[in-house]
């Protein structure tokens, strides 16, 4: 596990990432959903990703906030898995695709799951690490703890006394056996179904499976269209993004591994 000190090391990689603005905070009338209907009604909704995952942080800054944003979390039971394509190692290790960032990245925000249970605080970390993620700027993290005023000890604690690695074994488990098994990042599944590459259209997935009494207003053919016509005038600089964020990710941390020290623990 590394230590507080060799995670303070990532700072030497800042210079080879682009200078982008700050994380914009979700305020907290934005997270804060009105009346909930019945449990019984809400439309189950699973995020399997990874943290470093150029797919996985643009979808969670670009498209998953939304549901924050219009209200539909009201009628959503959001659940977020922090593995993706990751594998298990001898003596319970991680090798994870982007690199071992994304290993201690990935046990962060399970970790951040576990110790604020609640959605609207654990999604407004996750969204900012994401956030930095997304803008080449992910050795800068554990700003998101003073951003968003929370308390980063039990976090610490939790990855360092091993607590962590049994979230994200947790979480291998319940990814390892999905069915049918995933074969991309994300992968997003509506109440039991999975959106293969449909997933950034998520949102008219929930409406179509949602059967409670009143339909939200996000649900409503004007407010799709406008989320339908948003999407289509953003996806040429998205993709742009996207398709150099991994290339970048990946000179970033092997520029890292060469300067920082060997891992010891926190």
């Amino acid at each position: 596990m590394p230590s507080h000190h060799h995670l303070s090391a990532l700072s030497l990689i800042s210079y080879l990432l682009f200078f982008c603005s700050s994380v914009t905070q979700i305020s907290s009338s934005a997270l804060s959903p009105a009346s909930p209907p019945d449990s019984s009604d809400k439309v189950r909704l699973g995020i399997y990703y990874e943290s470093l995952c150029p797919d996985s942080s643009n979808f969670v800054v670009n498209y998953l906030i939304k549901i924050f944003e219009n209200g539909l979390i009201s009628v959503v039971d959001l659940r977020l898995v922090p593995w993706g394509n990751a594998k298990i190692l001898a003596n319970n290790t991680f090798d994870c695709q982007h690199g071992p960032m994304e290993c201690v990245l990935n046990t962060i925000e399970a970790c951040a799951i576990s110790v604020w249970p609640d959605l609207n605080k654990h999604f407004s970390f996750i969204y900012c690490v994401e956030t930095l993620v997304y803008e080449l700027n992910f050795a800068e993290w554990e700003t998101c703890f003073d951003k968003l005023s929370l308390d980063s000890t039990p976090i610490y604690e939790c990855y360092n006394s091993g607590y962590g690695t049994e979230l994200e074994l947790q979480y291998a488990g319940e990814t390892n056996t999905l069915q049918p098994p995933h074969d991309s990042v994300p992968w997003v599944v509506v109440d039991g179904q999975p959106l293969y590459d449909d997933y950034e259209n998520f949102i008219s997935y929930i409406c179509e499976a949602y059967k409670g009494a009143t339909l939200p207003y996000a649900c409503s053919d004007t407010s799709l269209n406008t989320i339908q016509k948003t999407k289509q005038s953003n996806i040429g600089p998205v993709e742009e993004a996207t398709k150099s964020l991994s290339s970048k990710i990946r000179s970033a941390l092997t520029s890292w591994l060469d300067q920082a020290d060997s891992a010891v623990s926190w």
